[in-house]
């Protein structure tokens, strides 16, 4: 398959690829891997959130080098770049936790400093742990330039005596263990095979939470917020949704024409469906703010109190995201509540 050239596409690179006098632009850029014909193309940013701070963000860099290959073969030029994350599952109960919504902001900062100090011309984020996905979702809302959130996927659970466990099933170990009701065996079993791999903690925590969100509020392609880290689907959807970017680009399809007041009612529809983490509430009001989206805390009550639980998710229940994508994940959510009038279509 080769690679598709579209010349029409670089609204804002431009300024830094074109005319005379970006003639050193161009030469630093060269050393890049830019060629002649590559200085027409758009120029689309890949925050790459990976680190091996944290379980969720250890696998996210195979999938940035996904994203960088499909927007070549789209016909556009990535450019990649970094950003932070922290992991409020290791920073909980110590002095470190403090710091966990400050990075959100920091997320979102460092996103939108360089697309707009690099000129690009849309942005393909990819985040795996709790504030990546607002801290991306605030720099998308506050650019306005086309963008797409890729989430690294969540973990798969690990197993103990015929049950599933995540990472609160270690929380809740250490407590039967305080109370006498486990021994020390047993609250090491559980330590060791909680988090088995790659992926964000695996119930509707915030993290899967929001990319259920995100999915559903059309900023993320269908499917893709349930997904395992580990499988192939999720290198396939990275691919594909570099595709979508690149595509948006050139119909200049923008955040704010996706992140509306309906798709943002729609989101927490369905994160009221999914029992998701109420820290969406204080990410959501950060995002609609962002979008100059009219949205205040008694407009969560109202959805609550219409929408039904429809999901028996951990923490409060038995499931996994896994179990819930085998299922039919968010769009399946979605067709219930759009059959029952909760949805807008």
């Amino acid at each position: 398959m080769g690679e598709k050239t579209i010349s029409s596409e670089n609204f804002r690179s431009k300024v830094v690829t074109q005319g005379v006098q970006r003639s050193p632009n161009r030469a630093m850029l060269r050393a890049v891997g830019f060629q002649d014909e590559d200085f027409k193309k758009a120029i689309v940013g890949v925050a790459n959130a990976y680190s091996t701070i944290t379980p969720c963000n250890m696998g996210i860099n195979q999938l940035a080098l996904i994203a960088e290959a499909g927007i070549k073969l789209a016909g556009a030029m990535p450019q990649m770049f970094g950003t932070i994350t922290i992991s409020d599952g290791i920073s909980m109960g110590t002095e470190g936790m403090k710091y966990s919504l400050v990075s959100r902001e920091v997320i979102a900062d460092s996103i939108e400093t360089v697309c707009n100090g690099q000129s690009m011309d849309g942005v393909i984020a990819i985040g795996g742990c709790d504030k990546n996905m607002p801290g991306a979702m605030i720099a998308m809302a506050r650019m306005n330039i086309p963008a797409i959130f890729v989430y690294g996927g969540t973990i798969k659970p690990g197993h103990y005596n015929s049950r599933d466990l995540t990472v609160v099933s270690s929380f809740e170990a250490v407590g039967e263990y305080s109370a006498g009701k486990i021994d020390d065996t047993e609250l090491m079993e559980v330590e060791r095979r909680a988090c088995p791999g790659a992926g964000s903690c695996g119930g509707m925590f915030t993290a899967n939470t929001m990319s259920s969100a995100f999915e559903a509020m059309g900023m993320s392609l269908p499917y893709s917020s349930t997904m395992a880290a580990e499988d192939n689907e999720k290198a396939d959807s990275t691919e594909k949704s570099a595709k979508v970017l690149v595509e948006a680009i050139c119909n200049q399809l923008l955040p704010r024409h996706i992140i509306t007041r309906k798709s943002i009612e729609n989101a927490i529809s369905v994160i009221m469906a999914v029992g998701g983490s109420t820290n969406a509430v204080l990410h959501f009001l950060a995002i609609a703010r962002a979008a100059g989206v009219e949205l205040n805390l008694d407009d969560f009550e109202t959805i609550r109190g219409r929408v039904p639980v429809l999901c028996d998710l951990k923490p409060s229940g038995r499931y996994v995201a896994t179990d819930l994508h085998q299922a039919g994940g968010i769009p399946q959510v979605m067709k219930m509540l759009l059959v029952h009038g909760l949805l807008h279509g």
